[in-house]
C-alpha cells in the first residue's frame, strides 16, 4: 500500500526587529554600563560590591548558606555561561537557523557572537580589575573581573539567539516570552558569579548591561549587512 509522502512546511518570518526601539534600547544598557565603569573607577563601588559578596555568607569560612546539592546546582547554571556549553548553545541556534532557511537571522547571530568577544575582550584590557579575593572563590576563574565574562558573553549569546527566533511569530505575547526567558536566563547565569565568589556584583551587573546592550545593538545595526553577506553566500 503507498504511503503519501510528507510534507515539512517550513516557517516564514513573522516579525522584524525595529531597528530605532533597539538602537534605543541598547542606548540605555550602554549608558547604565557606563555609570557603573565610573563609580568603580572613582572607587564609589566598593561599599556595595562588598555587601553584595558577603549578603547570603554567614559562616566563619564565608561559604554561602545552604545545602551543598544548591552550590552544585548553582555550579551547574554557571557552566551554562561557560565557553564550551555556550558556544555549543550557540551553534547549536545557528544551524537550526540555517535548517529553518533563515540565513539572514544565522549570519546576524554568527555576527553578534563573533564581534561580541572582541567588544568584551577590549574592555577588560581597558579596566583590568583584579577579581575579587574577599571570599573564597567556589569555581575556576581566571582574567581580569570587570566585566565579568560569563554575564555579558551570556546575554549576548542568549538574547541574541531569542531576538533571531522572536523572528518566527507574529505574536508579541510569543516574542516577548522568548526574549524575555532569554534575559531571565542571563541574568541568573551572572548571579551565580558573585554567589561563587568570583566576581564583584558591579562586574556582572556591568557585564549584563554590555552584553545586553551589545546584543540589541547588533540587532538594530547589523541587519543589513548580515542580509547582503547571507545573500552573496546563498
Amino acid at each position: 500500500m503507498a504511503v503519501a509522502a510528507e510534507t515539512v512546511i517550513m516557517p516564514t518570518r513573522g516579525w522584524r526587529i525595529d531597528r530605532g526601539k533597539a538602537v534605543m534600547v541598547a542606548a540605555l544598557c550602554w549608558a547604565g554600563f557606563a555609570a557603573i565603569v565610573w563609580l568603580v573607577h572613582n572607587g564609589r563601588a566598593e561599599q556595595v560590591d562588598r555587601l553584595g559578596l558577603m549578603f547570603w555568607r554567614a559562616t566563619p569560612a564565608l561559604q554561602p548558606a545552604g545545602p551543598k546539592w544548591l552550590l552544585e546546582s548553582v555550579r551547574d547554571l554557571t557552566s551554562l555561561g561557560g565557553v564550551l556549553l555556550r558556544n555549543l548553545v550557540a551553534l547549536g541556534a545557528v544551524g537550526a537557523l540555517l535548517f529553518l532557511r533563515l540565513r539572514r537571522e544565522a549570519t546576524l547571530l554568527t555576527l553578534t557572537i563573533a564581534l561580541g568577544w572582541g567588544v568584551e575582550w577590549v574592555i577588560k584590557v581597558l579596566v583590568g580589575r583584579p577579581r575579587p579575593t574577599i571570599v573564597p572563590h567556589l569555581t575556576e576563574a581566571g582574567g581580569s573581573s570587570f566585566p565579568s565574562g560569563h554575564s555579558f558573553n551570556s546575554a549576548v549569546v542568549y538574547i541574541a539567539i531569542a531576538l533571531a527566533f522572536a523572528t518566527l511569530s507574529t505574536r508579541e505575547s510569543v516574542r516577548m516570552t522568548i526574549i524575555g526567558t532569554a534575559l531571565v536566563v542571563s541574568l541568573v547565569i551572572a548571579w551565580t558569579r558573585v554567589w561563587l565568589g568570583v566576581h564583584f556584583p558591579t562586574d556582572v551587573i556591568a557585564g549584563w548591561l554590555g552584553g545586553a546592550g551589545w546584543a540589541f545593538l547588533a540587532a538594530g545595526l547589523l541587519q543589513q549587512p548580515a542580509k547582503e553577506l547571507a545573500d552573496k553566500t546563498a
